[in-house]
C-alpha cells in the first residue's frame, strides 16, 4: 500500500526508497515489531479477561514436580497478535495485489484459523487435546494443497513447483513431477513444518526464537530468487515477484521479536496453536516457493529434532513397549535431566543459529 507513495517521488525524492524491496522489508519488520510491542499488553489483558489459559498437555503424563502450576495461569492464543502484526505490516509494505504475497497471507490466516479453533476447544471445553487430530491434519492438508495448486497455476512459479532440489547439488534431481506428486510433496513440507513448530512450542520463547533464525534464512533465499543476477550467479531458480516474499518474511521476524518480549521467561502469554501452526506452515510454504524444501531439514533442524523425538518415542513404545526419551518432545527430556528452562531455550537457540548458517552456506557449496 505504501508503495503508492513512489508516484509522488518527483515531488519528494525520498519516496523513491519505497521502490526498493530491502527498504520495504525493513519497514515491514519494524512495523510488525512495533505493533506487537504496543498491543502486547492489551492482548495479554484481553486474553486473561477471556480466560484463555489452556490446560497443560503434560498433566497426568509426568510427575507433578515437573509441572509448573504458574504456567497454567498464563493465557494462550497469543498467536492472534503475531498473525495480526504480520498481516497488517505485509499489506502496508508489499506491492499491492501481488499474487504470491496474497497466497501466503491467505495460508497464514487459514492455518491461524485452524489453530484458533484448536485453542478455543481447549479453553472453552477444557479438552487438552483440542479438536480431533485427524480433523486438524485434514484441514492443514487441504490448505497446503490449495496453496500449492495456486502457486502451480501462476506463470511465475508453474515451471518450478514440480521440481525437487537437493542441498549442495546444482541441478534438480527431479523435474516435471505429476501434479498430484508435486502438490503432495508441497503439502508434506508445509504440514510437517507447521506441526513441528507446534511441537517445539513448549518452553517460553523456544519456538518463536527458533522461528526468527529460520525465517531470516528463507528471507535471504527469497531475495536471491527474486533477483535475476544473484539467482543466476548462485544457481538457484529465478522467480519474478519472489522478492516480495522478503517483505512478508521480514514481517514475520519483526512480529516474532515483538512477541518474544512478552513470551520470554516468565511468559506473559503463549502463542498457542493459533501462532505455531500459522508460523510453521508459512515458513514451509516459503521453502516450497524458493525450492529449498530439503534445506529446511537443516535450517529448521531444531523443529525436525523435536518432531522426530515424538515419532521415535511413539514407534518405540508401540513396537517394543519401551521409551527412548524420558519425555517428548525432546525439550522435556532435557528438563527431566535437570536442565533449567532458560538453559534449554538458549542452547536450542544457539543450535538453531548454527544450523541456519549451515543452511545458508548451501547456496555456495554446490
Amino acid at each position: 500500500m505504501l508503495y503508492y507513495l513512489t508516484t509522488y517521488a518527483d515531488h519528494f525524492g525520498p519516496f523513491r526508497l519505497f521502490q526498493y524491496v530491502t527498504f520495504r522489508a525493513g519497514g515491514a519488520a519494524m512495523t510488525a515489531m512495533l505493533i506487537a510491542f504496543i498491543f502486547g499488553p492489551f492482548t495479554v489483558r484481553m486474553l486473561k479477561r477471556m480466560n484463555t489459559a489452556a490446560p497443560s498437555r503434560l498433566k497426568g503424563l509426568v510427575p507433578d514436580k515437573h509441572l509448573n502450576p504458574e504456567k497454567d495461569k498464563v493465557p494462550s492464543m497469543g498467536g492472534v497478535l503475531i498473525i495480526a502484526s504480520i498481516a497488517i505490516s505485509t499489506i502496508l509494505w508489499s506491492l499491492p495485489f501481488n499474487p504470491i504475497v496474497t497466497v501466503f497471507l491467505v495460508t497464514l490466516l487459514a492455518l491461524g484459523a485452524v489453530g484458533f479453533w484448536d485453542d478455543y476447544t481447549k479453553v472453552v471445553f477444557g479438552n487438552r487435546d483440542g479438536i480431533p487430530g485427524r480433523m486438524k491434519l485434514l484441514m492443514q492438508i487441504v490448505i497446503a494443497i490449495s496453496a500449492a495448486a495456486y502457486l502451480d497455476a501462476l506463470p511465475e512459479t508453474h515451471h518450478l513447483l514440480r521440481q525437487i532440489t537437493v542441498p549442495f547439488l546444482k541441478n534438480p534431481i527431479m523435474e516435471d513431477l505429476p501434479a498430484m506428486l508435486a502438490f503432495g510433496f508441497a503439502a508434506l513440507v508445509v504440514v510437517a513444518c507447521s506441526n513441528a513448530v507446534n511441537l517445539t512450542d513448549g518452553k517460553d520463547g523456544l519456538a518463536v526464537g527458533c522461528s526468527i533464525f529460520c525465517t531470516l534464512v528463507y528471507a535471504i533465499f527469497a531475495y536471491i530468487c527474486g533477483h535475476k543476477i544473484f539467482a543466476g550467479y548462485l544457481n538457484v531458480p529465478f522467480i519474478p515477484g519472489a522478492s516480495e516474499v522478503v517483505v512478508l518474511a521480514a514481517a514475520i521476524v519483526g512480529a516474532c521479536i515483538g512477541f518474544l518480549w512478552y513470551n520470554c521467561q516468565p511468559a506473559s502469554m503463549f502463542m498457542g496453536d493459533t501462532g505455531s501452526l500459522a508460523l510453521g506452515g508459512t515458513i514451509g510454504l516459503i521453502a516450497v516457493l524458493v525450492k529449498q524444501e530439503l534445506t529446511l531439514v537443516i535450517v529448521g533442524g531444531v523443529f525436525v529434532i523435536e518432531a522426530l523425538s515424538v515419532i521415535i518415542q511413539v514407534v518405540s513404545f508401540k513396537l517394543f513397549k519401551k521409551r527412548i526419551f524420558l519425555c517428548t518432545p525432546i525439550h522435556h527430556h532435557f528438563e527431566r535431566l535437570g536442565w533449567t528452562e532458560s538453559q534449554i531455550v538458549i542452547r536450542f537457540w544457539i543450535i538453531s543459529g548454527i544450523l541456519a548458517l549451515i543452511g545458508l552456506a548451501t547456496l555456495k557449496l554446490r
